[in-house]
């Protein structure tokens, strides 16, 4: 597939004239005092902690972190920028207790975050609203993310049994600014990034536009590639008035090549051992395109007396088109030294409109003071999908001819072969139709200086519907329509006492709930409705957790740490790439600690270490194999540690460095299929040239390790990147 090279160097070079511009003269007014240097492009110097993040921007804590009983972990600007972490899934990592599944089947290509051991892929929130849609997202338009482990559906609604992610949008604000990078890289790497934010209109209103463009070879892996690119344009009015309405618009460009990597080998139950950059898939074939499109639209208005009435709609449309191979090893050829090149293919669009009205305010009753918020949803989403079907020939290499390249060498791939096959379009589509309404209400309730309660309640009206047509190929003609439905309403719940014996300090005991419908994935992710699960009650989670939250250092530096338990009763697994089962119980349990903020003036942290310990229990009732009974969960390493830091060696010259750990994790529910742990390390400098210039050098996988980050149940496992270094200048006028 050709690259489009030129048209990424154009973007560039589109996105680089702000910079340009900029440096031969800056009129607009200088930043207010209240609106400092952003962490975006900032080098830390001595003083700063953009590490530390004391609020949440998601409406439903109504009270600070420190406050809130709940695990909670926010990944700023800065650390997303220092580690050059360019998508979701590479800032994630930066948080201990997150893994990552693979794509195949049902699964679609895109991103799928585990966090406690579940799902999260359906959890994915943008400012608060649900973010429908397999996609692979950049981070060129995110200010800030916020990750809330355990169950949380009373936040989150449907699904958020392991937790949520909240995405913090960058969105116009009271300032005058451009800033942003360009950036160069071993493996054709090359990215840029303006970000410029106008007032006018007396300062009563603020424009703000992002826009990215990106391009590189997948280090380490042969013909692998992505290139894209985003724009986020955004606008407010009424920056002075009581009522503010907010207009933004998002959408990213996302082409490159599938990686499935490595087949499992059946001996071992281990990704075979061959050169890191064999490649099993064809050029000529396999291909990805993505296009995500969201429009939204916010009115605000402060009636006094701390009472704020926000109203948010958004249309959003997601697309996700292309065909992969999978590196088959079900009938024993990787034994025998080959592989079947099969394929996995989706030709999808997704649509979400959603309306969500809150309130939020203060008010004293019955003698204490309370935060509350109350709101209403209103969603639809629905996704259309014909995928495609792909002539791969026959599943045993043995009897496929050489010369259609249907299957390729184990040891010495070609993805040049030309390949003899066909592709047409699948006769079969299926639609998925999913409508909810919610009803939702929190409230901080002071007892005392020293004594907070929190409590939560959330009700779901939930439907869903999938439609498929059914296909006599031999005839040519649709025969039937298989007709899907779940019905559920649920009802979920946060109650939490929060302790402070001193106030840069806090202890605090809570228990939630959460719920898991079949088809939360809307046809478009990991739960699908079928006919195996389409009567099937929701997966219903129970989650208690007792934890600590404490600043140190005068409140430079804070940490956390918490004891969870989280028990789910009617769990439901996958059987194969389009069904599932209730298994009976499962049940994870653990500990987590953290840091982050300023450990000196010159010495910043981030980090945290989880441990899981999770387990199977009372499988066979529901047809699968009593024999998995204490079997750990997939996707869920026992220990995995985490660490970002970065110490100011002078003034102008601050080096830092990053450590990760993951443990074994399993495949599988059988737990036959694995991928080994490992560490990696990163390494930074960065160097301030003057007050509207730096310049940043990041080598990524410094020691060239080679791991795998993605275990599917049987097939392969996904093989993460080698080394590679970028250097980026960051600029701000």
């Amino acid at each position: 597939m050709p690259r489009k090279r030129q048209l990424a160097l154009a973007v560039l070079a589109t996105f680089s004239a702000p910079f340009s511009m900029a440096a031969v003269g800056q009129t607009a007014p200088a930043p207010t005092p209240a609106t400092t240097t952003l962490p975006a492009v900032k080098v830390q110097g001595a003083g700063d902690n953009d590490f530390q993040v004391r609020t949440s921007e998601n409406p439903f804590f109504t009270a600070p972190l420190l406050d809130t009983p709940k695990s909670v972990v926010i990944i700023p600007q800065a650390v997303i920028q220092q580690t050059n972490s360019i998508s979701l899934t590479d800032a994630l990592r930066t948080t201990s207790g997150i893994t990552f599944g693979a794509a195949e089947g049902g699964n679609p290509v895109g991103d799928r975050p585990f966090i406690r051991g579940f799902d999260s892929q359906g959890s994915i929130f943008v400012d608060s609203v649900r973010d429908t849609g397999s996609q692979t997202r950049d981070t060129f338009a995110i200010e800030q993310i916020e990750v809330m482990k355990g169950p949380s559906s009373a936040f989150s609604g449907r699904g958020s049994v392991g937790g949520s992610i909240n995405l913090i949008s960058k969105l116009a604000r009271p300032d005058n600014f451009t800033q942003g990078l360009l950036s160069v890289g071993t493996d054709a790497y090359v990215r840029g990034i303006v970000d410029s934010n106008y007032m006018f209109n007396s300062d009563k209103a603020a424009v703000r536009i992002a826009a990215m463009g990106y391009s590189v070879d997948v280090p380490g892996r042969e013909a692998v590639y992505g290139d894209r690119w985003g724009i986020a344009p955004s606008i407010t009015f009424g920056l002075k008035s009581d009522t503010k309405v907010m207009l933004s618009y998002y959408h990213l460009n996302d082409r490159g090549m599938p990686d499935y990597s490595t087949p499992y080998d059946p001996r071992t139950g281990q990704p075979v051992e061959v050169n890191r950059d064999n490649f099993y898939g064809l050029i000529d074939r396999d291909f990805r395109k993505g296009d995500t499109d969201i429009g939204t639209a916010t009115i605000t208005h402060d009636f006094g007396n701390k009472i704020l009435f926000s109203n948010t709609t958004r249309y959003g449309r997601s697309t996700n088109d292309y065909i992969v191979t999978n590196p088959d090893d079900s009938t024993g050829n990787v034994i025998l030294g080959s592989v079947w090149r099969n394929t996995k293919s989706r030709n999808s669009a997704t649509t979400t409109l959603t309306n969500q009205t809150d309130i939020t305010g203060e008010a004293i009753a019955y003698g204490f003071k309370h935060s509350f918020l109350v709101g209403l949803e209103f969603t639809r989403d629905q996704t259309y999908n014909n995928a495609y079907a792909v002539a791969t020939g026959n599943r045993v290499c043995a009897n496929n001819p050489v010369t259609s390249y249907n299957c390729t060498s184990l040891f010495t791939p070609n993805p040049s072969d030309p390949w003899q096959g066909s592709i047409t379009a699948a006769p079969t589509s299926n639609t998925s139709t999913t409508n909810i309404t919610s009803l939702y209400a929190f409230d901080t309730m002071e007892i005392s200086a020293q004594w907070l309660v929190n409590l939560g309640l959330r009700f779901d009206d939930y439907r869903t519907t999938s439609n498929t047509p059914a296909y006599n190929t031999a005839a040519g003609v649709p025969v039937a329509t298989v007709n899907l439905r779940n019905d559920s309403n649920f009802v979920n719940y946060q109650a939490g006492v929060v302790y402070k014996p001193v106030p840069q300090g806090s202890i605090y005991a809570m228990v939630g709930s959460s719920s898991l419908p079949p088809g939360i994935s809307n046809g478009d992710g990991a739960d699908n409705i079928t006919v195996t699960n389409q009567s099937l009650d929701p997966v219903s989670a129970t989650g208690y957790e007792i934890g600590v939250k404490w600043d140190f250092l005068g409140g430079a530096l804070s940490f956390t740490g918490a004891v969870f338990y989280t028990d789910i009763d009617n769990a439901r697994v996958q059987v194969d790439a389009n069904t599932f089962a209730n298994v009976g119980k499962q049940n994870i349990q653990g500990f987590e600690i953290g840091a982050a903020g300023a450990i000196t003036d010159r010495w910043n942290v981030f980090g945290g270490y989880t441990f899981l310990k999770s387990e199977l229990r009372n499988n066979g009732p529901f047809g699968t194999n009593p024999a998995n009974n204490g079997n750990k969960f997939p996707n869920t390493p026992e220990n995995s540690f985490s660490l970002w830091t970065t110490y100011q060696v002078l003034p102008a010259l601050t080096v830092g460095g990053g450590a990760y750990y993951v443990d074994k994790q399993f495949g599988n529910v059988t737990n036959t299929r694995w991928i080994p742990s490992y560490w990696r390390f990163d390494a930074m400098a960065a160097y301030t040239i003057n007050k509207n210039l730096s310049l940043q050098l990041n080598v990524q996988n410094l020691t060239d390790e080679k791991y795998w980050d993605q275990a599917y149940s049987n097939h392969y496992a996904h093989q993460a990147a080698a080394a590679q270094g970028v250097l980026t200048l960051n600029y701000r006028f």
